[in-house]
């Protein structure tokens, strides 16, 4: 398969129906973006015909696929709470029912398990005057849930309610999961639109600019961070230990400590570090401490695992991912041993904001952002796109295959430009271990 058709987008079949939206800013499936926007690789780039890869661009079609008047359409949220869920869920019925007068929309609940008959999960019906307001708050109007579920029993569950379009919120997993229902949709030659829309607070989904959430995240830890600042300051060697989100990619905490430049330490995966020696954390806090008197540290949750007991048997939560040590504890613990053995006295703080970041309403960034994605979707599945997730690329809307964004995560570049401007601003050494 080349690049190119790695990121071709799949249709139901052939669109005859004319949109019912008047304003004629139609997109057509020619329209596209560079993919890479660097002119040193734009010869590395090419499919085989020599043209430059290339993405499709999100917008409504003058010519849809589904009438309106008999479509029906479903939303379901996964995996773990994101500021923005709510605006999103709004955006899709707001802009099925007023753009394409769509009037059948079903909210199924308890993600992926409201499609499986044991657990009884009755679906919500959805319309302008249930999603009015609930953009003002956090969480999920249709809550959530991790883990798998059996692809046919969902396949039959879309089949009995007559779904034309599934709207899958979610982070990787719930993107795996709705590429094995079109792969199942497509071997019994349905047609039903299954549209991803990226949530991961992580902001670690591959390709894709943002995802939602992200902006408030920041926000939030940024608060977080301020006070631990702050206290931090109000006391003899004050440590402020402020443990944020990030299991395997520490976006949150780098572009936290970059938003607000009161941090000295930031912690991420894809940066190892020690914790003893010459070179190693401890001592490079004492260091500090011993100049300045105080000193923030960030942690991002997946940092620092390799400093843990190798377990036998590595644990795996309801979605697949490994069980996390906590860092957060384990560095708290350390730092006060460490002070205690040269008895110099601190005074630590351990802020630990995580579940109260996810379960806020968005910011206005957000907000504007969900909106975007939420009619994007839309203007995808009416159209009979299916197998894609809508994301942003080079601050451009495009359609990008669920196989694609799932693939790998999006992580932190130690040699890339964000990093470097970490370690600018909070002046901690490029590496922290002794090797």
């Amino acid at each position: 398969m080349s690049a190119q058709e790695h990121f071709a987008i799949s249709s139901l079949g052939p669109r005859n129906i004319a949109s019912p939206i008047a304003i004629g800013y139609f997109k057509d499936d020619d329209d596209r973006l560079l993919f890479n926007i660097y002119l040193k690789h734009y010869d590395d780039l090419k499919d085989v015909d020599g043209r430059p890869i290339s993405l499709e661009i999100a917008g409504p079609r003058e010519m849809i696929y589904f009438d309106p008047s008999k479509a029906k359409a479903a939303i379901v949220t996964c995996g773990g709470l994101c500021p923005g869920i709510n605006d999103v869920i709004r955006g899709i019925v707001l802009e099925l029912h007023h753009r394409y007068n769509v009037r059948n929309i079903v909210g199924v609940r308890y993600g992926y398990q409201g499609l499986i008959p044991k657990y009884g999960h009755q679906t919500m019906a959805l319309d302008p005057e249930v999603v009015n307001d609930i953009h003002h708050f956090g969480g999920s109007i249709l809550s959530s849930s991790r883990g798998s579920q059996d692809i046919g029993q969902m396949v039959d569950a879309l089949e009995r309610m007559n779904i034309n379009m599934l709207f899958c919120i979610g982070g990787d997993g719930t993107m795996r999961a709705a590429e094995l229902i079109t792969n199942e949709i497509s071997r019994r030659n349905l047609k039903i639109s299954i549209i991803g829309i990226p949530k991961t607070i992580d902001n670690d989904l591959a390709l894709i600019q943002k995802s939602f959430g992200f902006d408030t995240a920041i926000s939030e830890a940024a608060r977080a961070i301020q006070g631990a600042h702050n206290d931090s300051k109000g006391a003899l060697n004050g440590i402020g230990l402020v443990k944020l989100m990030g299991r395997q990619s520490g976006h949150i905490a780098a572009y936290a400590a970059l938003a607000l430049a009161d941090v000295n330490f930031v912690l991420v995966p894809e940066v190892p570090f020690d914790l003893d020696g010459p070179r190693g954390f401890l001592s490079v806090l004492e260091d500090r401490l011993r100049s300045r008197r105080h000193a923030v540290v960030i942690v991002a949750e997946g940092a620092g695992q390799d400093l843990f007991r190798k377990r036998k048997d590595v644990e795996t939560d309801a979605s697949g991912n490994i069980k996390l040590f906590d860092i957060g504890l384990l560095l708290k613990k350390r730092i006060e041993d460490y002070f205690r053995k040269l008895n110099m006295e601190i005074n630590l703080k351990y802020i630990d904001p995580s579940y109260m970041i996810r379960s806020v309403a968005a910011n206005a960034s957000d907000s504007l952002f969900c909106g975007s994605l939420a009619k994007y979707a839309v203007h995808a599945g009416m159209a009979g796109k299916t197998r894609m997730v809508v994301g942003l690329v080079n601050d451009v809307f495009v359609h990008l295959p669920l196989s694609a964004v799932a693939s790998k995560r999006k992580t932190v570049d130690p040699e890339g430009n964000i990093w470097m401007q970490v370690l600018e601003t909070t002046g901690q050494p490029q590496s922290m271990k002794n090797g």
